[in-house]
């Protein structure tokens, strides 16, 4: 890990707004955002650290020496989200989160939170942003996805063709999308069917265009595999033109989900390779 993603960042929050009813946008800023910059990526994601009950950190914090003097589970909680929006002028950055209740750790902080407090966080990382010279753009995700599609269709050309499928709860989740592409934007409802099922379907019954695609394809794990599997072996597309990743799995939270992701891609990589050779 980079040095600039090691560092440790202090946010106040600013505000929070509720965008749709399961989805709820927290902006941050203060001087603890003083040395915290995006780049290039349309992804750019942050690891938020939760403190456990009653665990004093040194101060300033420093993420290196608390897995080194702490035990792990005294190990502050870390959760991943895309940044979606920055605003370096002013030093605010917005974080979206998807909200299910009293379930989870991020969502119920989200959702009580207020102006005032404060978060720590780490990064950012990222690796994708839609590439200027393809011919047109592929962008499908779930909800946790949202926030990176929505910056990746800010991000591509005007007039550049776009077809956005975003898997959501139902109609009242849909939120409105600015792009200067030639954009479709797709809005699946998943109603009471297992996340991703509908998405994939949506997705395999896509016409393609002619022409160089970029895709970007995140969110469930499973529904993540069915579409590498078609993109790759069905539409015989390169990795070289895909971001495609597992942003969070069906049963496991992410500290599970992470630390059994390599064995998972692992995995997913000799089945396409066995079915590419075949």
């Amino acid at each position: 890990m980079s040095e600039k993603r090691r560092t440790a960042h202090r946010g106040e929050v600013l505000g929070t707004e509720r965008i749709t009813p399961h989805m709820i946008r927290v902006t941050l800023g203060g001087a603890g955002l003083s040395a915290f910059d995006c780049g290039d990526f349309t992804d750019h994601y942050v690891k938020l650290l939760f403190p456990r009950p009653g665990v004093s950190y040194p101060e300033p914090f420093d993420m290196a020496r608390i897995r080194a003097e702490l035990p792990s589970d005294q190990w502050p909680v870390t959760r991943t989200y895309t940044v979606r929006s920055w605003d370096a002028d002013r030093r605010r950055l917005a974080i979206d989160f998807v909200y299910h209740g009293d379930r989870g750790l991020a969502g119920p902080w989200a959702a009580s939170v207020r102006p005032g407090e404060e978060i720590l966080f780490m990064g950012p990382g990222g690796a994708y942003a839609p590439d200027a010279e393809a011919d047109w753009h592929l962008l499908a995700g779930d909800e946790s996805a949202l926030p990176a599609i929505a910056t990746g269709l800010e991000r591509i050309g005007a007039g550049v063709p776009a077809y956005a499928f975003v898997e959501v709860a139902g109609p009242d989740e849909e939120q409105l999308l600015s792009t200067q592409a030639k954009a479709e934007i797709v809005w699946v409802h998943r109603g009471d069917r297992t996340p991703g099922e509908a998405l994939a379907e949506a997705v395999r019954g896509f016409a393609f265009p002619a022409g160089q695609l970029h895709a970007f394809v995140h969110g469930e794990a499973a529904m993540v595999k069915d579409l590498r599997r078609f993109l790759r072996v069905d539409k015989d597309i390169p990795m070289s033109r895909l971001s495609i990743s597992g942003y969070w799995r069906i049963g496991r939270d992410e500290d599970g989900w992470q630390s059994s992701k390599r064995d998972w891609n692992r995995q997913v990589e000799e089945e396409e390779a066995a079915a590419l050779s075949a």
